[in-house]
């Protein structure tokens, strides 16, 4: 079978799997909502009463949490006779990329609806929203990507969890900065132009590793 036309039963996998364990996702929205929750108690805050730029930096890191959670357990959960199993049905290339896809789309749903939340208690101080949408678009891709494959290295060893935060924060790092400035822009209702190179970037870093993805993945997964 080509890679192109597993994903999508893959994807339709995965996507039936959440939904029989509901509670994994249910776990994760009540982490962001407890977490703005006591974030807005911290703070004391009344409505509008916060920065926009502590705003917007509370709002990513709670976010960049809440995927290393959500997309951690990627392929830990995965038993070893079941990658084994796997291994016999389907390409390398096909189920990373049907793992990034979903945890790109589980990740959107976590952050739109976090920021739901978040502007309920905090308030939504964004001048143009469609220039922040799409900052949170690029920046749920660019976290999925980044962390399925680095979930996938890390899950080979004892240490997953310890390792999957030393491997990801070094690419995550200069992405979330990048993040925090496009969103700071579109906080200021500044033009597009101003945050162009950003997305470019942006874009670039989430093509390059979904290629890094597709080449070096089926290397680890014959090990």
């Amino acid at each position: 079978m080509r890679p192109a036309s597993e994903i999508i039963p893959l994807l339709w996998k995965e996507i039936r799997l959440e939904w029989r364990q509901r509670h994994t996702f249910n776990s994760l929205l009540l982490y962001m909502v407890s977490t703005i929750w006591v974030v807005y108690l911290s703070f004391n805050l009344q409505l509008s009463q916060l920065s926009p730029i502590t705003w917007n930096t509370l709002y990513w890191i709670i976010l960049l949490f809440a995927a290393i959670n959500s997309i951690g357990k990627s392929f830990i959960q995965e038993r070893e006779g079941q990658m084994l199993y796997y291994y016999t049905l389907h390409s390398p290339v096909g189920l990373i990329f049907a793992k990034i896809i979903y945890n790109a789309l589980l990740l959107l749903l976590l952050a739109f609806l976090g920021l739901f939340f978040y502007t309920i208690l905090m308030g939504l101080p964004v001048q143009d929203v469609s220039l922040f949408g799409l900052n949170v678009a690029l920046g749920c891709v660019g976290f999925a990507t980044t962390l399925t494959m680095v979930a996938g290295i890390a899950a080979k060893t004892q240490n997953s969890s310890t390792l999957m935060a030393v491997l990801g924060f070094p690419v995550i790092l200069p992405m979330l900065l990048m993040l925090l400035k496009v969103s700071k822009n579109a906080l200021d209702g500044l033009d597009w132009s101003a945050s162009s190179d950003e997305l470019l970037t942006l874009t670039a870093i989430n093509l390059i590793v979904i290629s890094f993805s597709y080449f070096l993945f089926p290397y680890l997964w014959r090990s």
